[in-house]
C-alpha cells in the first residue's frame, strides 16, 4: 500500500512538472482565498490581542462607578432620553465612608481638563496634556506603573503636595535627554516636582495615553475649579472571586449615597473593567465571520478552477488512462492517482496562501500598531479549507478517470 502510494505521488510530482505554468496559475488561485482568509484572521487576531493587553493591566478584579451618559429608557411606548446627574466629590467622598466591603481599595479620581498647557523653563508644550487629579491608590487601580521614580503616598496626598507624576511622553518632549525626576514642571502657573514617570502606553481608540499629568486629588480641586467636576470611583477587590458580590455591596451603598427608592432605577454605572473588553471583542467577532465569508466565497471560485483544470488534466491523459488500465490497473488505483495528483496543488495552493497571508497580517499589524501574534487558528483553517477543496474538486475528475472505458479510451487521440 506504501509503495502504490508513492508511486502515485511521484506520477503526481511527474503530472506538476509538466504542466508547470498550469499548475502554478491554479495554486495562485487557491492562494488568493487562502490569503484572504488567513490575511485578515491575523488582523483580527492582532487586534483582539491589542485590545486584550491594553485592558489586561486594569486586572480582571476591579470595577468603577461614574456616570451613565445620556442613557434611553422607554416608558409606555415612548422613549425619552435620562441623563444621569454626575458624581460630585461629596458624594464620592461619602461612597468611600460608606463602602466597607472587606479586602477592597477604593480610589477616587476626576479628569480636571484635556486641554492643560504645561511648562519646563522657558520649554511649554502644546496644550494637549490630561491632567488628572488621583489619590495614593490610582495607579494600582488603573494597572498602570512608572517606569522611573514613585508613586504618591499617602503623606502627599494628605498633605497635598505640589508633587507630579508624568506620562512618558514628557521623556521624548518636554523633559527630553535628562533625568525627569525632581524637575520642576508649572501647569496654570503652579509649580509642581516630578516624583515619577508612568510606563509607555500607547493609544486608545487614538486618544495617547502618555500625555498624561498626575496630581493629588486635592490639589486638581483647587487649581481647576469648573462648576459640574464629575468624579469616578475605581474599587479593586483583593479575590476575583468575591468580585460579584463586591459590585452588588458597591451599587447598594451608591443608591443609598444617592437616596434612591426600592422602585427607581440606577442613575449611575458599575463597569466591570472586563465589561469593555467582552464587548468589544464581541464585535471583533463578526470582523472574523466576515473574513470567513470573503474567504469562503474565493475558495469556491478557487475550487471550481481546480476542477476544471483536473477535467481538463483527464481529457489530455486519456491515452494514458487506457493504457494503464488495459496493464491491469484496477479503478481504485487510477482514482487515487488523480486523487493524488489534486491533493497536492490543494496543499501547495495553501501552502502560499498561508504565507502570504501571515506577511500580508503582519504587515498590515506593524503599520497599525497592533501587537501581532501567530494566528494558529487560521493557518489550521487554511489547511483544513485548503484540503477540503481539493477533496471536493478532485473527486469529480477522479471518478470520471476510474470509469473510462478502456478501448475507448486507447482509441482517443
Amino acid at each position: 500500500m506504501f509503495k502504490l502510494f508513492r508511486e502515485n505521488v511521484r506520477i503526481a510530482m511527474g503530472s506538476i512538472r509538466t504542466q508547470l505554468l498550469r499548475t502554478i496559475l491554479t495554486v495562485l488561485i487557491i492562494a488568493i482565498g487562502i490569503t484572504a482568509l488567513v490575511g485578515i484572521l491575523t488582523v483580527v487576531s492582532a487586534l483582539e490581542n491589542t485590545i486584550s493587553s491594553d485592558f489586561a493591566s486594569m486586572g480582571a478584579n476591579t470595577f468603577n462607578i461614574n456616570q451613565y451618559e445620556n442613557t434611553s429608557r422607554r416608558r409606555g411606548g415612548e422613549e425619552r432620553e435620562i441623563i444621569n446627574p454626575i458624581i460630585s466629590y461629596p458624594e464620592a467622598v461619602m461612597f468611600m465612608n460608606k463602602y466597607k466591603y472587606p479586602l477592597t481599595e477604593t480610589s477616587v479620581s476626576f479628569t480636571a481638563t484635556s486641554a492643560a498647557e504645561v511648562k519646563y523653563e522657558a520649554t511649554k508644550t502644546d496644550p494637549e496634556n490630561t491632567i488628572v487629579g488621583v489619590d495614593e491608590h490610582f495607579l494600582t487601580n488603573s494597572g498602570l506603573e512608572t517606569s522611573l521614580g514613585r508613586n504618591f503616598t499617602g503623606f502627599d496626598i494628605q498633605n497635598n503636595s505640589y508633587s507630579c507624576i508624568v506620562g512618558s511622553d514628557f521623556q521624548k518632549g518636554l523633559l527630553k535627554d535628562m533625568n525627569p525626576i525632581d524637575k520642576i514642571i508649572s501647569i496654570r502657573g503652579a509649580k509642581f516636582k516630578v516624583i515619577g514617570v508612568l510606563k509607555e502606553k500607547g493609544s486608545t481608540f487614538g486618544n495617547s495615553q502618555d500625555l498624561r499629568v498626575l496630581i493629588p486629588i486635592q490639589v486638581a480641586r483647587s487649581l481647576f475649579t469648573a462648576p459640574k467636576i464629575n468624579y469616578t470611583m475605581s474599587i479593586m477587590v483583593a479575590k476575583k472571586e468575591m468580585l460579584d458580590q463586591a459590585i452588588d455591596d458597591a451599587n447598594n451603598t451608591m443608591r443609598r449615597v444617592r437616596k434612591l427608592s426600592p422602585v427607581q432605577d440606577n442613575n449611575f454605572a458599575v463597569v466591570r473593567s472586563d465589561d469593555l473588553i467582552n464587548r468589544i471583542l464581541g464585535i471583533t467577532k463578526y470582523l472574523g465571520m466576515a473574513s470567513w465569508l470573503i474567504g469562503i466565497i474565493t475558495v469556491l471560485g478557487s475550487s471550481i478552477a481546480l476542477m476544471n483544470i483536473m477535467i481538463v488534466s483527464v481529457t489530455e491523459r486519456t491515452r494514458e488512462i487506457g493504457v494503464r488500465k488495459a496493464l491491469g490497473a484496477k479503478r481504485s488505483t487510477i482514482a487515487f492517482q488523480f486523487f493524488i495528483e489534486t491533493l497536492l496543488i490543494g496543499q501547495l495552493g495553501g501552502l502560499v496562501g498561508i504565507i502570504f497571508g501571515i506577511a500580508i497580517g503582519f504587515a498590515l499589524s506593524t503599520a497599525l500598531s497592533y501587537a501581532f501574534v501567530i494566528p494558529w487558528g487560521a493557518i489550521m483553517a487554511a489547511f483544513i479549507t485548503s484540503f477540503i477543496v481539493a477533496v471536493v474538486s478532485g473527486l469529480y475528475p477522479a471518478i470520471k478517470a476510474a470509469y473510462l472505458d478502456p478501448i475507448e479510451a486507447l482509441r482517443y487521440e
